[in-house]
């Protein structure tokens, strides 16, 4: 009988441990399981086209399944990839996301800078920069980072200049110190800007309003020389950094077949620094 309860207890045991390390076993699969499947987010129009057309099929190819989720506003795609909603997120520029982070408590981090659609100045009224009058009105948005962006693309022609001292990003009409042809600024919504072209001289639009308004970036009198941190990037929760389907993200941006749709199909976008 002493025998007959040994064996049992022994069998019993060696079960008990099986059923642990069949446990443990299981979970460190499931840890290790690579990601097959990425859901990117963007905003609709050019970025959500840029990941459907120039990333997604390299993606694909890497075996990976994409899903494409679109948004109307920019607020939505950083909040539902930091409730892992979303994978990764391709919509804004350097500036505007380390504000929304610091604002909102988050932790993000850049992938890979992307080519981005630049600010433009456009005219129906003038052929050329080089031609414009006394007096002449340019409309330009009422934000101050964007704002920015036209009165440097202004003092670049020659038209303006603005106090040497004053940080480039946060440039304002105060800080002009030179307008020789006496340049009348219209600050309005960026949104409101493709239709001032056919109200006042001059209209400075970002390349996403004039996109959405089906205008063609090569139209530009002047298209502006971006500085990195205006240009959109590829951005993740920042714990996802390191993690391989984020490298592959990366390299698929970096693909010649990423490059090539670029030429093709996004004509007049702005290049980041280590595409030139």
């Amino acid at each position: 009988m002493k025998k007959w309860k040994t064996v049992l207890l022994s069998t019993l045991l060696v079960g008990t441990l099986a059923a642990c390390g069949s446990g443990e076993s299981e979970e460190a699969a499931a840890d290790s399981e690579e990601k097959t499947k990425i859901t990117f987010g963007s905003t609709a129009g050019p970025y959500s086209d840029m990941v459907s057309q120039a990333i997604q099929p390299v993606l694909e190819e890497k075996g990976y399944e994409v899903e494409v989720v679109e948004f109307s506003d920019y607020v939505q795609p950083n909040i539902a990839l930091d409730n892992g909603s979303i994978d990764v997120n391709l919509f804004q520029h350097k500036i505007y996301m380390e504000n929304f982070a610091e604002e909102n408590g988050l932790d993000l981090s850049e992938v890979i800078v992307v080519p981005t659609a630049p600010m433009g100045i456009y005219s129906n009224k003038y052929d050329s920069l080089e031609g414009i009058e006394e007096g002449s009105q340019i409309a330009i948005p009422n934000d101050p980072t964007n704002a920015a962006r036209a009165f440097l693309i202004l003092e670049e022609e020659g038209l303006i200049k603005v106090d040497t001292d004053v940080n480039p990003l946060v440039i304002s009409e105060r800080d002009v110190v030179e307008n020789p042809k006496n340049i009348v600024f219209q600050p309005i919504e960026a949104a409101q800007l493709p239709r001032a072209v056919d109200s006042v001289d001059l209209s400075a639009v970002p390349g996403n309003f004039a996109l959405s308004a089906n205008m063609d970036l090569l139209d530009a009198l002047k298209l502006e020389n971006m500085p990195d941190e205006y240009r959109n990037r590829v951005v993740v929760n920042t714990e996802d950094l390191d993690e391989p389907f984020v490298q592959d993200i990366k390299a698929a941006v970096e693909s010649a077949e990423f490059e090539e749709v670029i030429d093709t199909e996004f004509e007049g976008f702005g290049k980041p620094e280590w595409m030139e």
